[in-house]
């Protein structure tokens, strides 16, 4: 009982991946801070961000729909900590179940449909905005993901279990070093990028138009509840992509562990410098980019994996 406590609250459960997630976010923050010739923040600055919030004063909108506007970030955190909770004790300790491919893919849905209900649930015009948006880049850069993870199911044959995807690589070679997973590996980078609504899909939360857009009336603990969700999702989308498509295996733990650290702050650099060189784009050219670029890639990449390319 005490190991399975251990296990899910410490490591790798909940700690760890909020840990790693708020340390993820702030290398982001201190590489975007580099790029334009600045110190950043120190280490600890997430934590502290966080902590404020949950001191502070819980304010609601009068004409908000109260129970959707206090539910929502809560059941955003719940879906975020379960699928971090699968996805490194699937990585770290070899913990699989049939379908978990499936169940990872629909639990990350939620916390973006219930970023899209608190704000419309706020009233604010500017939220509903923020929402109008995140649904229409939403509706983009899910069937791009899908689409990497047809081809990492095909490369796996045909598995919907993560034990699958990564064992495959283990014997083999990782996803990422055929054609058709790099082309993968690519697209859920995107998808990551835009999940998380870093530049130039952060459209949503706009501070310079809409004011932070979705979450403008959240205060206090309720957006405690969403950066917590957002900071543990920097975590938890790297290690997705890690285990579909860079999963390398040797036989020291100590290496295993240091190449996991070396991938995922790779992940983290490569979003940061898209970040960095690029403007944020307007809604339709974010779809458009979805839509007719990727996507048809995606489409490429399905045709390529099917004849083990």
């Amino acid at each position: 009982m005490i190991k399975m406590i251990l296990q899910y609250l410490i490591f790798p459960g909940l700690a760890f991946c909020f840990f790693m997630g708020a340390m993820g976010f702030w290398l982001e923050r201190k590489l975007t801070a580099r790029f334009q010739y600045r110190v950043g923040p120190p280490w600890y600055q997430n934590f502290i961000d966080v902590m404020k919030l949950f001191l502070k004063e819980t304010m609601i909108p009068r004409d908000a729909t109260k129970t959707i506007f206090i539910a929502s970030p809560i059941i955003s955190l719940s879906a975020v900590i379960l699928v971090s909770i699968i996805l490194a004790n699937n990585y770290f300790l070899n913990i699989s179940f049939i379908g978990d491919v499936i169940v990872i893919l629909y639990l990350l849905l939620i916390p973006s449909l219930f970023i899209i209900l608190g704000a419309l649930s706020s009233k604010n015009p500017l939220a509903l905005v923020g929402a109008a948006r995140e649904t229409k880049l939403m509706l983009a850069y899910e069937f791009v993901f899908i689409a990497s993870l047809i081809i990492a199911i095909i490369k796996s044959g045909n598995s919907i279990m993560m034990a699958d995807i990564i064992g495959i690589q283990i014997l083999n070679k990782p996803n990422i070093a055929s054609f058709s997973g790099a082309i993968a590996f690519v697209l859920a980078i995107f998808y990551a990028q835009a999940k998380l609504g870093i530049v130039p899909f952060d459209m949503a939360e706009a501070e310079q138009e809409i004011m932070a857009g979705t979450v403008i009336e959240y205060s206090g603990p309720l957006l405690g509840f969403y950066k917590i969700s957002k900071l543990m999702l920097y975590f938890s989308l790297p290690l997705f992509i890690i285990s579909l498509f860079v999963k390398i295996s040797v036989e020291s733990a100590f290496l295993r562990y240091l190449i996991f650290f070396a991938e995922y702050i790779l992940i983290i650099f490569i979003m940061s410098v898209i970040k960095n060189i690029n403007p944020r784009l307007r809604i339709k050219d974010a779809l458009g980019f979805f839509w007719f670029l990727l996507f048809p890639l995606g489409i490429l990449g399905i045709i390529l994996a099917q004849f083990g390319l």
